[in-house]
Formats: C-alpha cells, sequence, structure tokens
C-alpha cells in the first residue's frame, strides 16, 4: 500500500495535472499511509528542499528560459547574426568553445549549459548563420549543427574544468589517491590538465573548421532558396 504514491504520480502525469501539485500528493497520501504524523510529512519535504535547495535554482531556470523562448528570443538570436556576414557556423560555435571552456578552467561552470545557453541562444545563431549564407535548411542540417552546438558545450566544460584546482573531479581524484595511500598534489594535477584543455581546444576548433567546410560542400553558395526569399514566400 505504500507503493500508492507511485500509482497516483502515474495517474496524475497521465492526466496530465500539475506535476507539482501531483508530487506533494502523493507525498503526503504515502506518509500518512506509512502512518506518519502531517508534522513528519512536511517536516520531510523542508528536508529534501534543504539538501536539493542548489538543484531549486536551475529548476527556477527553465521557466524563464520558456519564457524568453515564447517571446522570440531564439528569433531575434537568428536575426542577429544573419546580419553579421562574417559569421559563420562553425565560427560561432568556436567562439562559445573558447568561453565555455576558459570560464571552466577558473570554475565558472555555471556560466553556460544546455537549458541556459546552447537551445536558446547557441544553437539558433549557429543555424542562423548557416540560414543567412545556404538559405532554408533540410532538418538533417539542422540536427547536425544542434548536435555540434551541445557537444562544444560538454566538451568545453569537460576538459577546462579539470585546470581548475578545487572541481569536483580534482577532489574526487585526490580523495581515491589518499585512499590507496598514493601520495598526490591537486595543483599539479590542474596544472597537467592544462596541455589536455590545449589539445582539446586545437581538436574541437579543427572539426569545427570542417563542419563548415561540410556544409559548404552539402549545402552549396546559392543552391538553397536565399533566406530573405524563403520567408517572403
Amino acid at each position: 500500500m505504500v507503493l500508492i504514491g507511485v500509482a497516483i504520480v502515474i495517474v496524475g502525469f497521465i492526466i496530465r495535472m500539475n506535476p507539482l501539485l501531483v508530487v506533494t500528493i502523493a507525498g503526503l497520501v504515502t506518509g500518512l499511509i506509512a502512518q506518519q504524523s502531517l508534522y513528519e510529512i512536511i517536516e520531510q519535504f523542508g528536508q529534501a528542499f534543504t539538501t536539493n535547495r542548489y538543484m531549486a535554482v536551475f529548476i527556477a531556470t527553465l521557466p524563464v528560459i520558456g519564457l524568453l523562448e515564447r517571446f522570440g528570443l531564439r528569433e531575434q538570436a537568428e536575426n542577429v547574426v544573419s546580419k553579421i556576414k562574417a559569421a559563420t557556423t562553425g565560427r560561432i560555435i568556436t567562439a562559445y568553445f573558447i568561453i565555455r571552456e576558459a570560464a571552466a578552467a577558473v570554475g565558472l561552470t555555471s556560466i553556460g549549459g544546455h537549458a541556459q545557453m546552447v537551445r536558446p541562444l547557441v544553437a539558433p545563431m549557429a543555424e542562423g548563420a548557416a540560414e543567412a549564407k545556404y538559405g532554408k535548411l533540410p532538418d538533417d542540417v539542422r540536427d547536425k549543427i544542434r548536435a555540434h552546438s551541445a557537444a562544444a558545450d560538454n566538451i568545453g566544460v569537460f576538459f577546462g574544468e579539470d585546470v581548475f584546482v578545487a572541481i569536483g573531479a580534482i577532489l574526487l581524484m585526490k580523495g581515491f589517491f589518499d585512499q590507496n595511500n598514493i601520495p598526490s598534489d591537486p595543483l599539479k594535477m590542474a596544472l597537467w590538465a592544462i596541455p589536455t584543455a590545449i589539445a582539446a581546444l586545437i581538436v574541437h576548433c579543427i572539426r569545427l573548421y570542417l563542419l563548415d567546410r561540410s556544409l559548404q560542400k552539402q549545402l552549396g553558395a546559392g543552391k538553397n532558396v536565399p533566406l530573405e526569399q524563403g520567408k517572403e514566400e
């Protein structure tokens, strides 16, 4: 009977009730069936919120990004980039990659992210640059550009964060070495991460340069309908 809370969650999602309300009701019902007092249930809610308070900040960004997209953030990003003649898909993603990796190297891993930057800004700007040059893009090309945009975020933060001595990955390695009686210095580990980060930067910049070449070869200048003409039609 304690598992009835799972059934409540499933039914609530099927009938598309407010997710927060569904989860709250499921928690209350589960606690009451488990013969807990209302005070104990509310106390557990508060403890869970306190434990995951940092996640609350991330969750709060999602409605904000949704509202910005609803009022034309993606379209404005595409329009701005389409007016810059020197902008290409590869160059835009490369610029974001450099910023993402450099910020992660100094501990600012929260700058960027798929939900906060890639979906609403980076990917639309990269697509806008391609549309300005080649016209309307096929769906497979759009997916390819979006995949490269997401990859730039992942690779940039992955190789950049290890340069920062107080990041979780460095501390995890330090703890592992200490448990196995292996001498280690977090500062030296961070310093040795610099060549790897530079190598990742060079390799990924080459990949993004080849992305521009691939788009040029696949689409070709003038083969598609120009962006302005496509909008008029």
